[in-house]
């Protein structure tokens, strides 16, 4: 467990404890089936060999029963968690591998069972309450959330940058053009002082006046570059926040979907059907001490 990082290691911690909470559920549903055959069966002093038998192969087939249900939830859940993975990697183009023969490898279970007594209650008396995070649902916009967040994140924080590189070309450009508009007028006014020049001057002023127009045509351009990149930013950021609501509330449909989903798991009805049966013997029992009590 030292490889994953602190979100990871969070995730397979409230996984073991989602685990963890199946299989004691399972335990009281097993010794339950034992409770109710000594409370429901064992009535009598003696027994002969076929009812000790009868009774033995009855209990038998509801742990097997038990420990069976258990056993093909678990492997469905397990499939259901790699199946959430898988998606979310195959969403952003990954592909991820297993290797199957390391679930068998014993020193890897031991630091599993370790890391598993290590979390329950009590095994760090004293020191501070480690709080339970609720189980989410591993959807694409489930991991998507947090890639969305550093995307608007880096989207805002480069936009910030060309903002300040526009507004100091914006400056160099108007520095730039008050610097030809005075050059233009002092041009203006050689022109208007001077001798008409010779041929070789007036080459070199026309000249001088294509490197100027040329000159603000490119920063014109440089200009309507940077413009059309900041409104481009600025689009890629308002349908990024558009998908963060849409995975948001993609989030809370997941949510709800996940607790319906709880009340119509078989460990629910299990305990259901266990409390209706216990109801009922406490029915039973009151209605025998009734027969008992002396009538006032």
């Amino acid at each position: 467990m030292a490889e994953l990082n602190e979100h990871h290691r969070a995730e397979v911690l409230s996984y073991m404890r989602f685990a963890q909470s199946k299989r004691q559920l399972r335990l009281k549903s097993v010794a339950s089936c034992f409770q109710d055959v000594r409370e429901g069966r064992l009535l009598e002093d003696t027994y002969t060999a076929e009812e000790v038998a009868e009774l033995l192969c009855g209990l038998q087939a509801v742990v097997l029963s038990e420990l069976e249900l258990e056993l093909i939830n678990s492997a469905h859940s397990n499939v259901l968690v790699l199946q959430q993975l898988f998606s979310q990697a195959q969403h952003w183009h990954l592909r991820l591998h297993t290797d199957i023969s390391e679930l068998e490898n014993r020193h890897l279970l031991e630091q599993v069972a370790e890391l598993e007594k290590s979390q329950e209650p009590g095994a760090t008396a004293g020191g501070p309450a480690h709080s339970k995070p609720r189980l989410v649902p591993l959807s694409d916009g489930g991991s998507s959330t947090d890639l969305l967040h550093s995307q608007i994140g880096r989207l805002q924080e480069e936009n910030d940058k060309l903002r300040a590189r526009l507004r100091t070309l914006e400056t160099q450009a108007t520095a730039a053009l008050d610097d030809k508009r005075r050059a233009e007028l002092a041009l203006q006014e050689l022109r208007s002082q001077a001798p008409p020049p010779a041929p070789d001057t007036a080459h070199d002023v026309s000249h001088l006046e294509d490197t100027v127009a040329n000159l603000k045509m490119e920063m014109e351009k440089t200009l309507g570059d940077h413009t059309a990149s900041q409104k481009n930013l600025e689009e890629n950021l308002t349908k990024t926040k558009h998908e963060l609501l849409r995975v948001n509330e993609q989030l809370a449909m997941a949510e709800q979907e996940l607790e319906k989903k709880f009340q119509e798991t078989g460990a629910y009805r299990n305990m259901k059907d266990i409390l209706t049966r216990k109801n009922e013997q406490i029915k039973d029992l009151r209605r025998k001490l009734s027969k008992y009590e002396p009538e006032d």
